[in-house]
């Protein structure tokens, strides 16, 4: 376990309050991470050793019972994420010797170079954590970014929420007064993200059954069915959101869904849309759906399994396997003549 340094925030907002407004986008936010928190909020926090940007190491574990934990998730592509670290930077600096304060990265369409560049142009000074596998954002159900996680001295999840707002202020002071824990309760099991199943180039694809969004029941690898697969690994946001924060992904996104509305008229060829669950209902899938005119089949992966399976961290990624069910290509820059390439030699 490491001891968390303090500094000040170069920029000079430090104490800055938010704009008191509260958008459509951020009472959906809001509204999002409480839902998501309704299934964690009372139990005990998983103990997990995560490592920071710099190399050094935090045991979750070993701070509870002694300390308050406040987790931030959130990407540099993230406009409200931005907004509100003037309020995380201050709540870092002011938190005394009973709160840890940690910035976690999501890992989702980003990556060392981008964050080291945020937190070189905000003067960012509090630990960073990359959650590059997921694995920290399923442990506390990461379904928006920024989302807030305030985990009480007792070791006990108190809080989970999105807006910087009275609400987290309170739990934030709450969650240092909630008992020492006497060693904290049991932590709800959190498997290392080496334990967990992955599936690689020569690998089978799983026979997992997904749900799409017109009900329908989709296997993965059927064996009923020879005809090759392509899962296409997506953010319904991707193509609307990110051409003003991360412009470059977001043609990709565009180019990638034309491309494959292309290629899809080869009936011989079964094809998926998985959806990531970050900032995505079924309602906003169905959204994108009628608003691209996308044919092929969605599924909305909104636990992130599929997406932690498959390690895919960036959107668009294209995943083929053979008629066999044996995964043959990966394309993570998005569609490119290789795919439809790799469909002819398939």
């Amino acid at each position: 376990m490491i001891g968390i340094p303090r500094g000040r925030l170069a920029i000079g907002l430090i104490g800055m309050l938010l704009i008191g407004t509260t958008t459509r986008a951020e009472s959906t936010g809001q509204q999002r991470a409480e839902a998501a928190g309704r299934g964690i909020v009372g139990a005990p926090a998983p103990r997990v050793v995560v490592k920071t940007i710099d190399g050094d190491t935090i045991d979750l574990g070993a701070l509870y019972g002694k300390r308050a934990v406040y987790l931030k998730f959130w990407a540099t592509w993230c406009t409200p994420c931005r907004e509100q670290m003037p309020h995380f930077e201050h709540v870092y600096e002011s938190a005394g010797p009973d709160l840890a304060v940690i910035a976690v990265n999501a890992g989702f369409n980003d990556s060392i170079e981008e964050i080291q560049r945020y937190r070189k142009q905000l003067g960012i000074t509090m630990p960073i954590v990359f959650d590059s596998d997921g694995q920290l954002g399923a442990a506390f159900n990461l379904r928006v970014t920024p989302q807030h996680v305030v985990i009480g001295r007792n070791g006990r999840i108190q809080y989970v929420g999105h807006l910087a707002d009275a609400r987290l202020d309170a739990a934030l002071v709450a969650a240092r007064t909630s008992g020492p824990g006497q060693g904290a309760p049991p932590a709800r099991s959190t498997r290392a993200a080496s334990e967990g199943t992955r599936f690689e180039i020569g690998d089978l694809m799983p026979a997992t059954a997904v749900n799409t969004l017109t009900g329908q029941s989709f296997r993965l690898r059927n064996s009923d069915i020879k005809q090759p697969t392509v899962l296409v690994f997506l953010s319904p946001w991707c193509e609307s959101y990110l051409a003003t924060t991360r412009p470059t992904v977001s043609e990709q996104c565009r180019v990638a869904r034309e491309q494959v509305e292309t290629l899809k008229t080869d009936h011989h060829v079964r094809w998926l849309g998985v959806a990531s669950g970050l900032w995505a209902t079924p309602e906003d899938l169905q959204e994108y759906r009628v608003k691209y005119k996308v044919t092929i089949p969605l599924t909305l992966d909104e636990s992130g399994a599929l997406f932690r399976e498959f390690r895919v961290t960036n959107t668009p990624t294209l995943v083929v396997a053979d008629s066999f069910g044996k995964i043959v290509r990966r394309v993570d820059s998005g569609a490119d003549d290789t795919l439809a390439q790799a469909l002819r030699d398939l």
